[in-house]
């Protein structure tokens, strides 16, 4: 029977510093495969470690916007030279724009959202986006880039928002699909194609039920799953395969 690929965790967050091993055995045993997310050049490059270390993980390494104070032409040089050299570096991300924190105005984040799409563009690997409050802007940047594909990581729209996207990008459905009232994304899960949508944690954030406001980890998927296959009214064992799938596709992963 298949098995997950949670397509985008944080595992090297300090929540797990206490039974990481655990952790990442539970990944070994429940799961195919876990993708570490980088968020700055410090974390990409322990992402790549992990990937390194651990035959069922693999890399992804960017710059997050809320983090772009440490974006520059020797750190993009470096993120450059790791997506080339690193063969589990299986994409750019997280980049994007995060209007919710705003630690840096509009146009500083779009420019800088669009020299890793540039950067992608060049390594030619798939992106993992962010996009908070700032939708619109969001998929503006990415229509300037036809030639990139990715993965839309909690994406807070609706599924008409998205259709332009959708033949190069899949939507990334995480543990908020399982809370009772987030009426929004089980709609969008509902209309979207199967086909079009990777299953993710973002752990050790967002957390779905039944372990809401704990810590979150890679094994949890399959709650996320389970609702998914509720929703569609399909089978929980057609969910795994076809995520899984897809998970594989956009990633390269063999």
């Amino acid at each position: 029977m298949a098995k997950i690929i949670d397509t985008h965790t944080h595992i090297y967050d300090e929540q797990f510093a206490e039974d990481f091993d655990e952790v990442v055995e539970r990944i070994e045993e429940q799961l195919e495969s876990a993708v570490v997310i980088g968020c700055d050049l410090e974390t990409s490059l322990t992402s790549v470690a992990l990937a390194n270390k651990y035959p069922f993980i693999y890399a992804v390494i960017g710059v997050h916007p809320v983090d772009i104070k440490k974006y520059n032409d020797e750190v993009e040089k470096e993120l450059e030279q790791l997506a080339l050299n690193e063969e589990k570096v299986v994409a750019i991300g997280e980049i994007g724009l995060d209007y919710h924190w705003m630690e840096d105005p509009k146009d500083v984040q779009i420019a800088i959202f669009k020299k890793q799409m540039e950067l992608a563009e060049r390594v030619k690997k798939p992106v993992v986006i962010h996009t908070r409050e700032a939708l619109q802007d969001t998929i503006n940047v990415l229509k300037e880039y036809p030639n990139v594909s990715g993965i839309l990581h909690c994406y807070p729209g609706s599924l008409e928002a998205a259709k332009p996207l959708l033949d190069r990008y899949y939507i990334g459905i995480g543990g908020t699909l399982t809370f009772k009232n987030n009426k929004k994304t089980k709609e969008l899960v509902r209309e979207l194609p199967l086909e079009k949508i990777v299953l993710e944690t973002d752990c050790p954030y967002l957390t779905p039920v039944p372990f809401r406001g704990k810590r979150n980890e890679p094994i949890y998927t399959k709650y996320v799953a389970e609702e998914i296959a509720r929703i569609k009214e399909i089978s929980v064992e057609e969910v795994i395969k076809v995520t899984t799938e897809n998970a594989k596709r956009i990633y390269g992963i063999k």
